[in-house]
C-alpha cells in the first residue's frame, strides 16, 4: 500500500496530459515533457525503479484507454509513448548523475586513503563505507602492466569480477591509482593478495605485483601502499625478474641506501677502476651481477650472459685485476657484491655519484 502511494506521487498530471493528448492526438508539449522529465529524476532519487515505474505508468495507461471513447482511444498510444520515454529519459539522467557521484566520493575515498590525508576519525568512518575497518591491521598489493589501467577497464572489472566470486564475503577493496591496480586486504588475509597477484599477472599480459607488509591503524594502508611502490621501483632498478615481490624480502636494499653518501663512496672505490676496461664498467658490472645472481657458479652466469665459460672466467679475471678484489674470495666477495648492488641502486655509472 506504501509502495503504491509513493508511486502515485511520480503519476501526478499523467492522466490529464493523456487525456489532452488523447483528445486532439497532438503531440506533448515541451513543458510536459520537461515535468515528466523531473518526476523521473525524482522518482530515482527517492530509489523508485525504472521497471516499477513504466509499468505504473502503462496501468495508469490501461486505466485512460478504457475509460477514453472512439478515435481518443486510438490516439492514446502515442501520447504513452511520449511520456514513458521523457520519464525514463529523467530517471536514467538522474541515475547517472548519482553513480558519478558516487565515483567521485569513492575516488575522493581512495585518494586520502592512500596519502594519509583527512582527519583518521572521518576517515575510518568513510572507510567503514566501503567495506575497510581501519582499526585492523591491512596490506596493499600493487600491481602494474604494459599500459595503465583505470576503474571502468575491463581489466579492471574482471579483476574485481574474479575476487568477488572468490572472496565475496571478505572485506576486500579494489581501486586504481596512476595507472595501477591496487587491491587492499585484511593483514591476515595472504591468500586474497596472493590470488589477486595470480589474477593481475594473467590479466595484464605478465606485468609485476608487489605486495607491502601488513600495518595496523588508519596509517597502516599508506605504508603498506609505499612499500609495495618502493618494491616496483626496486624491481626496476635492480632488474629483477620475479613476477611477484614481496617488501618483506627487500627489506635490506633500503638499509643500504639509508646513508647514500656512504653507499656512493663503496662504489666510486671498489667499482670506479672498472671504468678505465675496455668498453667502460657497464659490461664487468652485468657479469658480476650475473656471478653473484646464480650463486658465482661461472658456467651458469656465462649461460645467462650468452658467453663462453673461458670469456666468462677472463672477465672475472679482469675484474680483479683492475679492482684488486677477487670475486672468488669469500672474503672479497660481499664487499663485491655490496657494492654491485649499490651500483644498481644508484644507477652507476649512467648516473654521476
Amino acid at each position: 500500500m506504501a509502495e503504491r502511494e509513493a508511486v502515485n506521487d511520480y503519476l501526478e498530471g499523467y492522466a490529464q496530459i493523456l487525456a489532452g493528448a488523447g483528445a486532439t492526438g497532438r503531440k506533448l508539449t515541451r513543458d510536459e515533457l520537461d515535468a515528466l522529465r523531473a518526476q523521473g529524476e525524482r522518482a530515482a532519487e527517492a530509489g523508485l525503479g525504472l521497471r516499477l515505474m513504466v509499468r505504473a505508468h502503462l496501468s495508469a495507461a490501461q486505466v485512460a484507454h478504457a475509460e477514453a471513447r472512439g478515435a481518443t482511444a486510438g490516439r492514446l498510444l502515442g501520447a504513452v509513448e511520449q511520456a514513458v520515454d521523457a520519464f525514463a529519459e529523467g530517471h536514467e539522467r538522474a541515475q547517472r548523475l548519482a553513480i558519478r557521484r558516487q565515483e567521485a566520493t569513492r575516488r575522493e575515498f581512495i585518494d586520502d586513503l592512500l596519502h594519509g590525508r583527512s582527519d583518521p576519525g572521518r576517515l575510518a568512518e568513510r572507510a567503514a563505507r566501503f567495506g575497510l575497518l581501519l582499526s585492523h591491521a591491512h596490506a596493499v598489493a600493487v600491481a602494474e602492466g604494459p599500459e595503465p589501467y583505470d576503474d571502468g577497464y575491463s581489466v579492471t572489472r574482471g579483476i574485481e569480477s574474479t575476487l568477488a566470486v572468490r572472496f565475496g564475503d571478505r572485506r576486500i577493496l579494489l581501486t586504481t591509482k596512476n595507472g595501477r591496480l591496487i587491491c587492499i586486504a585484511p593483514g591476515d588475509q595472504d591468500d586474497v593478495l596472493s590470488f589477486f597477484a595470480k589474477q593481475a599477472y594473467a590479466a595484464t599480459d605478465g606485468g609485476r605485483v608487489a605486495i607491502g607488509r601488513a600495518h595496523a591503524g588508519v596509517g597502516g594502508v599508506v605504508h603498506s601502499y609505499e612499500e609495495a611502490l618502493n618494491a616496483l621501483d626496486l624491481a626496476t632498478r635492480m632488474h629483477l625478474d620475479d613476477p611477484v615481490l614481496y617488501a618483506a624480502d627487500l627489506l635490506v636494499y633500503p638499509v643500504l641506501t639509508r646513508d647514500r653518501q656512504a653507499m656512493a663512496d663503496l662504489v666510486s672505490t671498489v667499482l670506479g677502476p672498472l671504468q678505465d676496461a675496455r668498453g667502460g664498467a657497464r659490461p664487468l658490472i652485468d657479469t658480476l651481477a650475473a656471478y653473484f645472481d646464480t650463486g658465482c657458479v661461472a658456467a651458469e652466469a656465462a649461460r645467462r650472459l650468452s658467453l663462453s665459460v673461458r670469456a666468462m672466467t677472463y672477465r672475472l679475471e679482469r675484474i680483479r685485476r683492475l679492482t684488486g678484489v677477487d670475486p672468488g674470495n669469500p672474503v672479497d666477495r660481499y664487499t663485491l657484491q655490496t657494492a654491485v648492488i649499490g651500483a644498481r641502486l644508484l644507477d652507476w655509472p649512467d648516473e654521476r655519484l
